[in-house]
């Protein structure tokens, strides 16, 4: 949560927006290990992801995140899911989630510090979804059953 000051001189606590990419190709999905220094879930499984910034809009933040902590590029396919629970497991600051769904284009860079490891897991061989940090167990879990069954998206 942030605390926020409003004009009339009252304070608030506020929820971030953060965004998540679903990258698959040849039925792998983009993953990364995040970093031993992070001080939240360190050392688990994500979808590439982040703080969306002030002067983005969200399928910016989800490309730009995608760039920084894999190495990727990608383009937006369609918003999947806005996760706006506010019990959301290992969480501090109680975020406001949303997930896109996003085409691989090409590798362009390297990880960064936020990344132990980057990997395109098998959608047979995914850890427990139960394993990955924060919540994005089921989001992978929602993905893999829009995968097998289209319905109407997002997701809320």
């Amino acid at each position: 949560m942030i605390t926020c000051a409003f004009e009339n001189g009252n304070q608030a606590k506020l929820r971030h927006v953060v965004v998540h990419a679903i990258v698959e190709a040849d039925g792998k999905l983009l993953l990364v290990k995040r970093a031993q220094t992070l001080s939240l879930e360190a050392g688990k499984w994500a979808l590439p992801g982040g703080f969306l910034d002030r002067d983005e809009n969200a399928e910016e933040a989800a490309l730009r995140e995608l760039r920084e902590e894999s190495g990727w590029e990608g383009k937006i396919i369609s918003m999947f899911r806005i996760n706006t629970d506010p019990n959301r497991p290992h969480e501090d600051r109680q975020n406001v989630a949303i997930d896109f769904l996003i085409a691989p284009i090409r590798k362009t860079g390297k990880e960064d510090s936020e990344t132990a490891e980057v990997s395109w897991v098998p959608l047979r061989a995914l850890p427990p979804f139960e394993s990955f940090a924060f919540d994005h167990g089921d989001s992978i879990r929602y993905y893999l059953s829009y995968r097998s069954k289209h319905f109407p998206l997002p997701l809320i």
